[in-house]
């Protein structure tokens, strides 16, 4: 054991832990989720923390032996090395200080490791006055998070790309099956099969257009704010060096804010994050359920689609197989929408100059797109790739429907048409032999009003 030392007093610590005394007061302290810190924002704050003690070299503030032994420790956190030194609770109070006093302990015993100096020498390398160097947790730590969505959103992106890549590419195998469309669970009119998995690919390449977007909103960081955003203990020279250094690091465009107290104050570009996964996550559910409707069956159900057979489905029933992976897409998109609300609270109760709840927002989104990004490539591996549709299932619902008589309009008025589908509900005949029995339309220009082509593209079909 080592002895460490705050103004609070004095702990013991592991020799072998590069972690000190306020982690340590941290972990008696906040004992909440079970959870450990997410791996990549840990290396997204060892990316932040990398970026100023170049800065600060670059201004020559720090010494570049300890500074470069500092950059080299945050290079190997960043490789992944450590992560196990990061024992905190993602939920805590102090807007993350403990979080970052977690992140300068680790790198200054780390660097004074490389320098080969024993760990917990603080009079040479010291995780306030070094690692923490023109910095606070309340600049230091809403950057990271930053930069951890900026890189956990294009790991989503890629998966909803995937997804509405693979419906587009459904969308073009099945342009020719024709089935029924459905409006307040009822039968509608005809469409092609391609068509409803065009639109899911649609909604699909609009979420990752709502999720780029937001990502835009979260690039002005504070960094060199320091406190409140004033810039206390910060050089202007920092300030821009950081920002630069940042972007080199990240291949992000991070750019300082035009107003340091604004943007170390308020956090309203989480809620746009948190907004456009609850959006995604709402389209998701969307289609999943219909996934989930058109699968029903196989016997007394829809029985449009086969789903790719995952697991059994009861522990009582024999032979059932229940549509797991689509009720998993629901469930995680259900927990991203309570992250949202999580999300909210916290942003709206920030006081002053600064949002003390950031870990809260942190630990949500970061969840939320973790969720969705294992959730989407989940459906498209274990159950889009493998889906197979009931060709003679959907002709059928097609053939015994009353619906296609909406195609008749033009030809035979709504009253005529009314009159043909309560005749054919009240026999269960079908309306193609009701139509042909009165002889109100040729069988040539029925069957051609009724091809696939034409009731299911814009247009009026005329003799």
């Amino acid at each position: 054991m080592r002895k460490e030392h705050d103004f609070l007093g004095e702990l013991e610590v592991p020799d072998e832990a590069y972690y000190g005394v306020q982690t340590l007061r941290a972990i008696e302290n906040f004992s909440i989720t079970g959870s450990r810190l997410d791996v990549d924002f840990i290396q997204a704050l060892a990316k932040v923390k990398k970026a100023a003690a170049q800065a600060n070299m670059e201004t020559g503030r720090l010494d570049k032996r300890i500074g470069n032994a500092l950059v080299e420790a945050a290079e190997e956190i960043i490789d992944g090395k450590f992560i196990d030194q990061f024992p905190v609770d993602p939920i805590q109070g102090g807007a993350g200080t403990s979080i970052n006093m977690n992140m300068n302990e680790v790198l200054s015993n780390r660097a004074l490791e490389i320098l080969g100096e024993p760990k917990g020498s603080y009079d040479i390398i010291s995780p306030n006055n070094h690692a923490n160097m023109a910095q606070s947790t309340n600049d230091a730590f809403p950057t990271a998070i930053k930069v951890c969505l900026t890189h956990k959103g294009h790991k989503l992106t890629a998966a909803l790309d995937y997804l509405a890549t693979e419906l587009e590419k459904k969308a073009e195998e099945y342009k020719d099956i024709l089935k029924m469309a459905r409006t307040h669970l009822q039968d509608a009119v005809p469409i092609t099969l391609g068509q409803e998995m065009g639109s899911y690919a649609s909604a699909v390449r609009r979420s990752i257009k709502r999720v780029g977007w937001s990502m835009d909103s979260i690039r002005l960081i504070n960094m060199g704010g320091t406190a409140v955003g004033t810039g206390l203990n910060a050089e202007p020279a920092y300030i821009k060096a950081v920002a630069r250094k940042l972007r080199e690091i990240t291949g992000e465009n991070f750019e300082t804010s035009t107003n340091i107290i604004d943007a170390t104050n308020n956090t309203d570009g989480f809620v746009d994050v948190s907004s456009a996964l609850k959006n995604t996550a709402l389209v998701l559910i969307k289609m999943a359920n219909d996934f989930r409707l058109m699968a029903s069956g196989p016997r007394c159900g829809l029985n449009e689609l086969n789903l790719p057979k995952r697991q059994p489905g009861s522990s009582i029933m024999p032979g059932k197989v229940n549509p797991v992976i689509a009720e998993v897409l629901d469930q995680a998109c259900y927990q991203v929408i309570g992250n949202d609300l999580a999300v909210s609270f916290g942003v709206e109760n920030g006081q002053f100059e600064l949002n003390v709840m950031e870990p809260i927002m942190a630990y949500n989104l970061f969840n939320s797109m973790n969720y969705l990004t294992n959730a989407v490539r989940t459906f498209v591996d274990k159950l889009l790739i493998g889906l197979e549709p009931n060709r003679e299932q959907c002709q059928q619902w097609v053939d015994r429907s009353v619906g296609v008589v909406t195609a008749l309009l033009p030809h035979i008025g709504y009253e005529q048409s009314a009159i043909l589908a309560k005749e054919a509900y009240t026999t269960g005949r079908p309306i193609r032999e009701v139509i042909l029995e009165k002889q109100l339309l040729t069988k040539e220009l029925l069957d051609h009003i009724m091809s696939p082509e034409q009731m299911t593209h814009p247009g009026i079909t005329h003799e």
